[in-house]
């Protein structure tokens, strides 16, 4: 019984771990102006994986070239965007079309997460 016990606490804080992994909060979640909250909210559940962005938590690119892997995309901290660029990306699937599905986001949410790129990208240099 007390093994059960032991190793019930044991899967739970792994489990609790890997949920946390790529997220540190997404700051905008809840920002004044709607557009910007839903486009936030948006690039966590379907960038995050592969982009990094601190202003929403996302941890999904390498940092550094040593821990780079082939399907990283760009670092938002790091790279400016514009809408028009956003959108670009969105519907054709980056620009090499080789890793990033096209449309991960269509309609009013792809231009959300375009504006929410356009307006936070490139922040850190």
């Amino acid at each position: 019984m007390r093994h059960r016990v032991v190793t019930a606490f044991a899967m739970l804080a792994v489990a609790g771990g890997v949920s946390a992994c790529g997220s540190q909060g997404n700051s905008l979640a809840t920002a004044s102006d709607p557009t910007i909250a839903k486009g936030a909210k948006l690039f966590v559940e379907r960038c995050s994986g592969c982009h990094t962005m601190d202003v929403v938590g996302a941890e999904g690119g390498a940092v550094s070239i040593n821990g780079r892997e082939r399907v990283d995309g760009p670092n938002f901290n790091v790279r400016k965007e514009d809408v028009e660029t956003v959108l670009y990306a969105i519907r054709n699937g980056g620009f090499s079309g080789a890793i990033m599905p096209e449309n991960l986001v269509t309609g009013e949410d792809a231009q959300a997460v375009a504006e929410f790129l356009a307006k936070y990208a490139g922040n850190e240099k």
